[in-house]
Protein backbone atom coordinates (compact mmCIF):
# COMPACT_ATOMS: atom_id res chain seq x y z
CA UNK A 1 0.00 0.00 0.00
CA UNK A 2 2.11 2.95 -1.08
CA UNK A 3 1.87 6.35 1.03
CA UNK A 4 0.53 4.48 4.07
CA UNK A 5 2.14 5.75 7.73
CA UNK A 6 3.85 3.33 10.12
CA UNK A 7 2.73 2.86 13.66
CA UNK A 8 6.27 4.40 14.53
CA UNK A 9 5.22 7.98 13.18
CA UNK A 10 1.68 7.62 15.38
CA UNK A 11 1.33 10.54 17.56
CA UNK A 12 2.88 9.92 21.13
CA UNK A 13 -0.18 10.62 22.78
CA UNK A 14 -1.45 7.44 20.91
CA UNK A 15 1.39 5.38 22.39
CA UNK A 16 1.00 7.14 25.60
CA UNK A 17 -3.02 6.49 26.43
CA UNK A 18 -2.83 9.74 27.84
CA UNK A 19 -5.37 11.27 25.44
CA UNK A 20 -9.01 9.57 24.53
CA UNK A 21 -8.99 9.39 20.02
CA UNK A 22 -6.57 6.70 19.21
CA UNK A 23 -8.26 3.54 18.26
CA UNK A 24 -6.83 0.14 16.99
CA UNK A 25 -8.96 -1.87 14.39
CA UNK A 26 -8.80 -5.46 13.73
CA UNK A 27 -11.22 -8.28 11.73
CA UNK A 28 -12.71 -11.63 13.39
CA UNK A 29 -13.39 -14.41 11.21
CA UNK A 30 -15.70 -17.27 11.79
CA UNK A 31 -15.94 -20.57 9.77
CA UNK A 32 -17.84 -21.87 7.27
CA UNK A 33 -18.69 -18.55 5.96
CA UNK A 34 -17.33 -15.17 4.24
CA UNK A 35 -19.36 -13.22 7.24
CA UNK A 36 -16.92 -11.75 10.29
CA UNK A 37 -16.55 -8.65 12.11
CA UNK A 38 -14.85 -5.76 12.61
CA UNK A 39 -13.42 -4.52 16.07
CA UNK A 40 -12.62 -0.70 16.84
CA UNK A 41 -10.49 -0.40 20.21
CA UNK A 42 -9.94 3.42 21.99
CA UNK A 43 -6.63 2.57 23.51
CA UNK A 44 -7.34 4.86 26.55
CA UNK A 45 -10.85 3.68 27.81
CA UNK A 46 -10.75 0.37 26.08
CA UNK A 47 -13.98 1.03 25.18
CA UNK A 48 -14.99 -1.45 21.94
CA UNK A 49 -16.95 -0.78 19.12
CA UNK A 50 -17.81 -3.89 17.02
CA UNK A 51 -19.98 -4.31 13.33
CA UNK A 52 -20.69 -7.08 10.93
CA UNK A 53 -19.82 -7.61 7.81
CA UNK A 54 -21.11 -9.88 4.85
CA UNK A 55 -17.21 -10.20 3.84
CA UNK A 56 -13.76 -9.09 4.78
CA UNK A 57 -13.78 -6.72 1.21
CA UNK A 58 -12.51 -3.07 1.40
CA UNK A 59 -15.93 -2.10 0.48
CA UNK A 60 -17.78 -4.01 3.69
CA UNK A 61 -15.42 -3.14 5.74
CA UNK A 62 -14.91 1.01 4.83
CA UNK A 63 -18.99 1.34 4.67
CA UNK A 64 -19.41 -0.32 8.21
CA UNK A 65 -16.37 1.60 9.65
CA UNK A 66 -17.62 4.84 8.28
CA UNK A 67 -21.10 4.63 9.86
CA UNK A 68 -19.20 3.14 13.40
CA UNK A 69 -16.94 6.44 13.40
CA UNK A 70 -19.85 8.69 12.48
CA UNK A 71 -22.01 7.50 15.16
CA UNK A 72 -19.25 8.91 17.98
CA UNK A 73 -18.28 12.40 16.20
CA UNK A 74 -15.18 13.88 17.53
CA UNK A 75 -14.26 10.81 18.61
CA UNK A 76 -11.40 9.57 16.08
CA UNK A 77 -7.97 11.16 15.71
CA UNK A 78 -5.93 8.05 14.58
CA UNK A 79 -6.75 4.15 13.79
CA UNK A 80 -3.77 1.78 13.63
CA UNK A 81 -4.52 -1.47 11.38
CA UNK A 82 -2.55 -4.20 10.74
CA UNK A 83 -1.54 -4.80 6.83
CA UNK A 84 -4.54 -6.85 5.80
CA UNK A 85 -6.13 -6.69 2.66
CA UNK A 86 -9.35 -5.62 4.21
CA UNK A 87 -7.83 -2.00 4.94
CA UNK A 88 -5.77 -1.38 1.54
CA UNK A 89 -8.47 1.17 0.95
CA UNK A 90 -8.02 2.96 4.29
CA UNK A 91 -7.54 6.23 2.65
CA UNK A 92 -11.45 6.55 1.93
CA UNK A 93 -11.94 6.32 5.32
CA UNK A 94 -9.52 8.80 5.81
CA UNK A 95 -10.97 11.24 3.64
CA UNK A 96 -14.77 10.45 4.20
CA UNK A 97 -14.28 11.13 7.88
CA UNK A 98 -10.93 13.33 9.10
CA UNK A 99 -8.86 9.80 10.95
CA UNK A 100 -5.17 8.88 10.32
CA UNK A 101 -4.80 5.28 9.27
CA UNK A 102 -1.57 3.62 11.04
CA UNK A 103 0.09 0.43 10.12
CA UNK A 104 1.87 -2.05 12.55
CA UNK A 105 4.69 -3.44 11.13
CA UNK A 106 3.98 -7.10 9.09
CA UNK A 107 3.86 -9.94 11.75
CA UNK A 108 4.49 -7.91 14.94
CA UNK A 109 1.03 -8.62 16.20
CA UNK A 110 2.35 -7.48 20.02
CA UNK A 111 2.43 -3.72 18.40
CA UNK A 112 -1.12 -3.83 18.88
CA UNK A 113 -1.70 -5.91 21.58
CA UNK A 114 -4.88 -3.90 23.60
CA UNK A 115 -6.98 -4.81 20.00
CA UNK A 116 -5.56 -8.61 20.53
CA UNK A 117 -6.49 -9.20 24.06
CA UNK A 118 -10.43 -7.47 23.04
CA UNK A 119 -10.32 -10.29 20.29
CA UNK A 120 -9.70 -12.81 23.06
CA UNK A 121 -12.77 -11.25 25.22
CA UNK A 122 -15.25 -11.60 22.12
CA UNK A 123 -14.15 -14.92 22.04
CA UNK A 124 -15.96 -15.30 25.11
CA UNK A 125 -19.33 -14.55 23.26
CA UNK A 126 -18.54 -15.36 19.80
CA UNK A 127 -16.18 -18.77 19.34
CA UNK A 128 -13.07 -19.13 16.93
CA UNK A 129 -15.09 -21.99 15.09
CA UNK A 130 -18.39 -20.48 14.96
CA UNK A 131 -19.99 -19.53 11.62
CA UNK A 132 -20.68 -15.93 12.06
CA UNK A 133 -23.63 -15.48 8.93
CA UNK A 134 -26.43 -15.66 11.35
CA UNK A 135 -24.61 -13.21 13.99
CA UNK A 136 -26.74 -9.40 13.63
CA UNK A 137 -25.39 -5.63 14.34
CA UNK A 138 -27.91 -5.82 16.98
CA UNK A 139 -25.85 -8.50 18.65
CA UNK A 140 -22.61 -7.00 18.03
CA UNK A 141 -23.88 -3.49 20.03
CA UNK A 142 -25.09 -6.24 22.71
CA UNK A 143 -21.75 -8.20 23.21
CA UNK A 144 -19.92 -4.68 22.78
CA UNK A 145 -21.96 -3.28 25.74
CA UNK A 146 -21.39 -6.10 27.53
CA UNK A 147 -17.42 -5.48 27.25
CA UNK A 148 -17.56 -1.61 27.72
CA UNK A 149 -19.57 -2.73 30.90
CA UNK A 150 -17.13 -4.85 32.38
CA UNK A 151 -15.19 -3.35 34.91
CA UNK A 152 -11.84 -2.93 34.18
CA UNK A 153 -8.45 -3.70 36.48
CA UNK A 154 -6.42 -1.08 34.81
CA UNK A 155 -8.80 1.74 35.64
CA UNK A 156 -9.04 1.30 39.13
CA UNK A 157 -12.44 -0.96 38.66
CA UNK A 158 -14.07 1.44 36.34
CA UNK A 159 -15.75 0.23 32.91
CA UNK A 160 -14.46 1.39 29.94
CA UNK A 161 -17.77 2.95 29.09
CA UNK A 162 -17.49 5.74 31.90
CA UNK A 163 -13.67 6.37 30.99
CA UNK A 164 -14.53 6.46 27.25
CA UNK A 165 -17.71 9.13 28.07
CA UNK A 166 -16.23 10.91 30.95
Amino acid sequence: MANKRHITDRPASAESRRYKGHWEIDTVFGQGSKHCIVTLLERKSGFILLGKLPDKSTCSLNKRVIKLIRRHPGQFKTITADNGTEFHQYAAIEEECGVSFYFATPYYSWERGSNKNVNGLICQYLPKNQNMAGLTQARCETIAKKLNQRPRKRHNYKTPEEIFYA
